[in-house]
């Protein structure tokens, strides 16, 4: 059995600090997961930029999470950019949003299992899930699923 990978999108880091947030206590449950071994967990250097980018006074404390849980660092290639590219060309991310689609095809390039978000309005959301399925199915690539921090807690994880 082996662990499952899972791709944690910018908006976890988020929520990981606002206990306000509705997902707060599962967000740091599943990076807990991660402390305690039971997923690798992988971001990109895109969550990175935009964590740099933001004008909390929390930036450097969500940026501190990659190295507290060693989440492993994934680049964006050409490969992936192709793939975002026909996200979006598919209308299935809009164009203005293509950093979401960019999200989902590193994770799907580099065959991980799970992409993890609280973005439903591009992420997280049926037609992404379906189109994305589809258009990795038309380019070669297996699916790639995509949940909120509150849907895996129940969840096996390890499997075959």
């Amino acid at each position: 059995m082996r662990k499952q990978k899972i791709y944690l999108e910018t908006t976890l880091f988020n929520y990981y600090f606002d206990e306000e947030r509705d997902a707060h206590a599962d967000t740091v449950k599943l990076f807990e997961d991660v402390a305690a071994g039971k997923y690798e967990a992988y971001t990109s250097d895109y969550v990175v930029r935009e964590l740099e980018n933001t004008e909390s006074e929390k930036r450097h404390k969500m940026l501190a999470l990659i190295g507290q849980y060693s989440i492993t660092l994934l680049a964006l290639d050409q490969e992936a950019e192709q793939l975002a590219n026909a996200y979006v060309e598919q209308g299935i991310i809009p164009g203005k949003y293509w950093m979401d689609g960019v999200h989902i095809a590193i994770a799907t390039v580099n065959e991980l299992d799970m992409i993890i978000s609280m973005n439903f309005q591009h992420i997280v959301k049926r037609k992404t899930k379906l189109g994305t399925a589809s258009i990795n199915a038309l380019n070669g690539y297996r699916a790639i699923e995509i949940y909120n921090p509150m849907e895996v807690h129940d969840e096996k994880t390890e499997y075959n």
